[in-house]
């Protein structure tokens, strides 16, 4: 190998700034106490020579890997079909490469992989986790405090009532609903339904509370359970209809849910919105302007909760934030009017 192929060194970039060895190390590992001349020499040494720092010795200097996992509470088959994980991972990845971090994906297919998750959270692999879609009664939590890994949540922990050093970023999703069933009752509709997502999940709940501020003691038959998937959304549409075929509104909890239910009702002949109004929840793109008719939704920005997990949990990485960043974060959401109603 030809000296020009080799890999360029601390030693050459030392030689190339005119400083010794020990400067460029803590330029180079984000150390303290080098004047800004010096600095700017250095790097410009480094793009120069494109030295690359060795990742294994620089974490024995700062204790870091550079590496962030994320963690989804959901087999692999729910999160390559869904496109609420694609955004939410998307703005997590813009910001980790923003900060010259990498993205360690880990999923759980079922309660076995809880143990294989924490150990390797536990081994020093990475710094820090971003866990999201988590169950109530998910054991995930726990193993991960008992890791003792800085953590943040994608949506409100269940759990986590009281416990001020948990953090979270959500969107307002009580609120959300309760603008999709008002506007409903502003449509003249009065058997407004709501399919639900699975309850053990704080969004879902939270969803309900919220159609449940505006419609009270509403006919519990106008409230289904199902899953935030369109098979879910059609099994739940299918069995409203049974209890309650006089429906003329839905409240779907996500925009797949919607897209479940359009497809009965088209099926059955049912006219939206002239003879049932739909709303959905996500305002996901890919889904909410392809069913027919395009779905009026609730929107979350989900690509940006995913870049503020990420925003907040490298803050709590990093010695030199002033403050303890925020713990729990709720982003607003909006109304989206559609043609569905």
């Amino acid at each position: 190998m030809t000296e020009t192929a080799q890999r360029p060194t601390l030693e050459a970039v030392a030689a190339r700034a005119g400083v010794s060895r020990a400067t460029v190390s803590r330029v180079v590992n984000g150390g303290d106490g080098v004047r800004e001349p010096l600095v700017e020499r250095v790097r410009r040494a480094v793009e120069e020579l494109g030295y690359v720092p060795n990742q294994a010795a620089r974490s024995l200097v700062t204790r870091r890997h550079g590496a962030v996992a994320v963690v989804i509470a959901e087999p692999e088959t729910r999160v390559f079909a869904d496109p609420f994980f694609a955004l939410q991972l998307r703005g997590i990845s813009k910001e980790l490469t923003a900060q010259d971090n990498q993205l360690v994906l880990l999923l759980t297919e079922g309660r076995d992989d809880h143990t294989r998750v924490a150990r390797y959270l536990a081994g020093g692999h990475v710094d820090g986790a971003l866990v999201f879609s988590l169950h109530l009664d998910d054991p995930l939590p726990g193993l991960i405090r008992g890791a003792g890994l800085p953590t943040v949540f994608g949506g409100r922990p269940g759990w986590s009532d009281g416990d001020a050093g948990v953090a979270y970023v959500d969107s307002d999703n009580r609120g959300g609903a309760r603008e999709a069933v008002r506007h409903l009752l502003g449509l003249g509709r009065t058997r407004i339904a709501h399919l639900t997502g699975p309850l053990d999940q704080t969004s879902a709940a939270d969803r309900l509370d919220g159609y449940r501020d505006v419609m009270g003691e509403a006919d519990p038959r106008l409230v289904v359970e199902s899953d935030f998937t369109p098979g879910g959304g059609e099994r739940a549409m299918r069995a409203l209809l049974d209890r309650r075929p006089d429906v003329d509104a839905v409240f779907a909890a996500n925009d797949l849910t919607a897209s479940g239910a359009l497809r009965v009702l088209r099926e059955q002949g049912r006219r939206v919105p002239e003879d049932v109004a739909v709303v959905g929840f996500d305002d996901m793109l890919p889904v909410a302007e392809a069913t027919d008719p395009p779905l009026t939704t609730v929107r979350q920005d989900i690509e940006e909760m995913g870049r503020i997990m990420a925003r907040l949990l490298l803050r709590r990485l990093d010695p030199r934030t002033p403050e303890e960043p925020p713990a729990g974060v709720v982003l607003p959401t909006t109304l989206v009017h559609r043609a569905s109603a």
